[in-house]
């Protein structure tokens, strides 16, 4: 096997800034978009029209989903920033334990993305770790090579009728119109508040940041720990549990709404 031809430092590193850069900014941009449309929604369903708010809705979910994934690229592109000097290092044959989820989120979704700096910095890396390493992430090899929570990120099946009633009672709730198919506020009947991350969004970005950067973590096992990260897919302990989750993290999603 040829060796890896070595990358251009500053070029690694102006990439990763204008990248991290770009990434903040279509966040911020995004954030307010989706907040623009949640009070169009209210307006139609103070209307009535909630087979109208329902389809649009939608579009919401998505790009709040969009968020969290622009979150993580963010996240590790920071990771990379702050240890390029790993990357550059053409001693190191394989990927860096450390950087391993940073490096595979990178190439597996830059091209989910709308910024052509994430795209250059994914063609460095395979560049960097071969054509082997990226066909394995790019067909995310036995199914878990790509960290779960990450993939269902990037996929585009159309969110489920429970997840489109949460989002559409939020809004109803705060701006208070009406709808029909209002989801309440229910207890947790067997006293057990640890209900867990593997709900919704299969945990926080934040506490799977810490974890990963502070190395206490291995990436195989907090792809474990994140299941399987598929909307569809989920399996809660009971109905009431799965509900009373999605509904907490709709709360704290909308809470800047209220202010």
């Amino acid at each position: 096997m040829p060796p890896t031809p070595p990358l251009n430092a500053q070029r690694l590193r102006t990439t990763l800034k204008m990248a991290i850069s770009k990434l903040k900014f279509l966040q911020d941009k995004k954030s307010a978009l989706t907040k623009q449309l949640r009070r169009q929604l209210a307006d139609l369903l103070s209307a009535g029209k909630e087979t109208s708010a329902k389809i649009r809705v939608e579009n919401i979910i998505r790009d709040d989903i969009y968020i969290e994934l622009l979150e993580y690229c963010e996240l590790f592109c920071e990771l990379l920033l702050a240890r390029h000097q790993i990357v550059l290092d053409i001693l190191r044959g394989e990927v860096d334990g450390g950087l391993q989820d940073a490096v595979l989120l990178i190439i597996y979704c830059c091209n989910f993305t709308e910024i052509k700096e994430l795209v250059s910095l994914g063609e460095m890396l395979r560049i960097r770790y071969g054509p082997e390493f990226t066909r394995r992430v790019l067909e995310n090899e036995g199914g878990d090579f790509v960290p779960p929570k990450i993939v269902s990120r990037c996929d585009i099946e159309p969110p489920l009728e429970s997840l489109v009633n949460l989002y559409l009672s939020e809004i109803a709730k705060t701006y208070e119109v009406p709808f029909s198919g209002m989801v309440l506020d229910l207890e947790d009947e067997d006293g057990n508040d640890d209900i867990g991350d593997n709900d919704l969004h299969g945990g926080g970005i934040p506490e799977l940041a810490e974890k990963l950067i502070s190395g206490e973590t291995k990436p195989a096992a907090v792809a474990e720990e994140i299941g399987s990260g598929s909307l569809a897919s989920l399996k809660p302990v009971s109905k009431a549990k799965a509900e009373q989750s999605e509904f907490d993290k709709l709360k704290e999603r909308f809470a800047a709404l209220k202010k």
